[in-house]
């Protein structure tokens, strides 16, 4: 539980440095010198549910990696968080019970949704009970609010880590910890914006090809990485397109080449 906190405390005062060391540039050459930078960086989508025990495990110790690595600035991260979800009856959400540096070459995107599912009259049906659904999408939210990755990943790495531990019932405390102010998230909730985002998700979700099977599915540059997705770093250092490799990735002990699919080794139900 320690690390988990020291981790949350890093992020912190990763992007507050970062934030501090490299202000918006505003000259032609610095603009050109990002869009360049942009051109190579790897994306990286999760599609995931809030209170699925894989997804938690992955952002809690596998995922922050990239931050700790500092591989973040080379990556596009997106989250898209629905799962195995399910929208039903007059659009209402119900739910079914069952450091290292490398974030600087990822284009991260992470996707509340995971294995949510639609019903009838586009209400939502949730894995793992009403909670999650609520969960999903106040993590959505907070991407909408937050669209910066130095204030939506570590409220979102905060609430998982209250999933991994099995305190979720106390993830509000997250805005406390992290000094934000919860009246956006409550209000993009309670307006049904909130449920407006999820959608949105479930139609990213349910459109993805190859489908997704389970949750966590990761993809990089487009390709799904099946049960092989704790090794995604390999993948981002391999897809990386600049002149030099991040140096993260050179000292990265690559022996292995990533697997095209791995075997299934758990059901599609978690």
């Amino acid at each position: 539980m320690d690390s988990r906190r020291r981790r949350l405390s890093f992020l912190l005062l990763f992007f507050i440095t970062a934030a501090i060391l490299f202000p918006n540039l505003s000259s032609a050459s610095s603009r050109e010198s990002v869009k360049n930078s942009e051109k190579s960086k790897v994306t990286l989508a999760i599609y995931y549910e809030s209170l699925c025990p894989y997804c938690s495990n992955f952002i809690v110790n596998d995922l922050v990696e990239l931050f700790e690595s500092g591989l973040i600035s080379d990556v596009d991260l997106k989250l898209i968080p629905y799962g195995n979800a399910r929208i039903g009856p007059n659009d209402t959400l119900t739910c079914q019970i069952f450091d290292t540096g490398l974030i600087s070459i990822l284009d991260l995107n992470l996707v509340p949704w995971g294995n949510a599912r639609i019903l009838a009259n586009n209400t939502f049906d949730c894995q793992h009970g009403p909670l999650e659904c609520l969960l999903n999408t106040v993590e959505a939210c907070a991407i909408s609010v937050w669209p910066d990755l130095n204030k939506h990943f570590p409220f979102i790495y905060c609430v998982e880590t209250l999933v991994y531990e099995h305190q979720y019932t106390q993830w509000e405390t997250c805005f406390e910890k992290l000094d934000l102010d919860p009246t956006l998230i409550t209000e993009c909730y309670s307006s049904g914006y909130g449920k407006e985002l999820e959608l949105q998700y479930a139609a990213e979700t349910n459109t993805l090809q190859p489908p997704h099977e389970y949750v966590p599915w990761v993809v990089v540059d487009g390709v799904p990485l099946y049960e092989d997705y704790e090794n995604f770093i390999s993948y981002i250092c391999k897809g990386y397109k600049g002149t030099a490799l991040p140096q993260s990735c050179v000292d990265l002990a690559l022996n292995t080449i990533p697997k095209d699919k791995a075997s299934p080794r758990r059901s599609s139900l978690l």
